[in-house]
């Protein structure tokens, strides 16, 4: 029997419309919501905003529940994702844990950078189609989405902030 882990992922707008994304450190590289593991005896919402504050130093408010996406495959443990729609609160967007993230930047829904996290990809979609809580079972990708992953942004992206090791 498969184990079963709880994480978080926030959709975090700006005044724009812009939406907030994280590129891993590790791995493919892909790009993917802001958030982490539900820590024990920790409710999703509370894990939301800690790991939101960990990794970008803001200060959130959550707006509603996008949706909760299993993510299975890969002879992996499945995975449970709370990702919740979230408003710019308090604070500037800054890597706080470049072990985990080492950049982040806004982007137009029309100018997504790639590769994506599947759940990402299945959440942004939800979150701009206007759906709020979507339940679904999201497959993970077998390979990296495109062989660049490890190439910087695009140009597009001119407010890229990119933390500093410290």
């Amino acid at each position: 029997m498969n184990s079963l882990t709880s994480a978080v992922a926030a959709i975090v707008t700006d005044d724009a419309g812009r939406v907030l994304l994280c590129q891993q450190s590790q791995g493919h590289r892909r790009w993917g919501l802001p958030g982490g593991k539900v820590r024990e005896d920790e409710s999703p919402i509370h894990a939301a905003v800690r790991d939101i504050r960990e990794e970008t130093g803001m200060d959130v408010e959550i707006v509603d529940l996008v949706g909760v996406y299993e993510l299975f495959g890969q002879d992996l443990p499945d995975l449970v994702v709370h990702v919740f729609r979230c408003l710019d609160g308090r604070g500037e967007a800054l890597v706080n844990a470049p072990g985990r993230i080492c950049r982040l930047s806004w982007h137009d829904a029309d100018d997504l950078p790639r590769p994506m996290t599947p759940t990402t990809r299945r959440a942004l979609a939800d979150a701009l189609a206007g759906r709020s809580g979507v339940l679904s079972r999201v497959e993970r990708d077998a390979e990296p989405d495109y062989p660049d992953a490890d190439e910087a942004p695009r140009a597009a992206t001119p407010d890229l902030i990119v933390g500093l090791a410290g």
